[in-house]
């Protein structure tokens, strides 16, 4: 059942990262972002997968985590994803992508959870830097969006927002993570 999917899938920031996510496991998710929609069809997104210690190793410094966490550097060695899929632009199939990368990376997060791994979507990336050290062609490409994957080794609880209004994720003295979300009724504009 979808709302189940969308229950479970969760954001994750710490993983085991000596539990493999294969190639063909990547492959797979992304073969579902390959039908789903696509502004004006242009189908413009790429990926680019890391599946190795040394990809893995090359792509982690370009990423920041958890900016509501100021005392959290991201995962420690040993707790960061085994594998990551990187969202770029083919800018000569089209531009201004956010929002198909934006659901690219949503339907690898549902696939992901529905294989028994967990993501996290990053989008604060040091994109020229990392352009560069892949020897991506930056007149072509743009990075949009990276997704960390694997074996979730954390707790992800959803809490509802306090009477504050305060959204900010947090973690208790146990590392559970908690996630503040709104009420229905708080989301929903009447027009009378």
């Amino acid at each position: 059942m979808l709302k189940e999917l969308v229950m479970k899938t969760r954001t994750h920031r710490r993983f085991y990262e000596n539990i493999v996510v294969s190639k063909e496991s990547l492959k797979e998710l992304v073969d579902l972002v390959r039908v789903v929609p696509s502004m004006a069809n242009e189908q413009a997104l790429k990926f680019i997968l890391f599946y190795t210690k040394e990809d893995r190793d090359k792509i982690f410094p370009y990423l920041s985590w958890a900016g509501v966490l100021p005392d959290w550097n991201g995962p420690i060695e040993g707790e960061r994803p085994a594998a990551y899929i990187m969202i770029i632009c083919d800018k000569e199939l089209g531009k201004n992508k956010q929002i198909d990368a934006g659901i690219a990376a949503q339907t690898i997060m549902l696939g992901a959870t529905e294989k028994g791994l967990g993501g996290c979507i990053l989008g604060n990336i040091q994109r020229e830097n990392l352009i560069q050290e892949l020897n991506l062609e930056k007149e072509r490409y743009s990075i949009e969006l990276v997704v960390g994957l694997g074996k979730p080794k954390e707790k992800v609880m959803l809490t509802e927002v306090k009477e504050d209004g305060d959204v900010g994720y947090y973690r208790d003295e146990n590392q559970v993570h908690y996630v503040p979300k709104r009420k229905l009724e708080d989301l929903i504009i009447e027009l009378h």
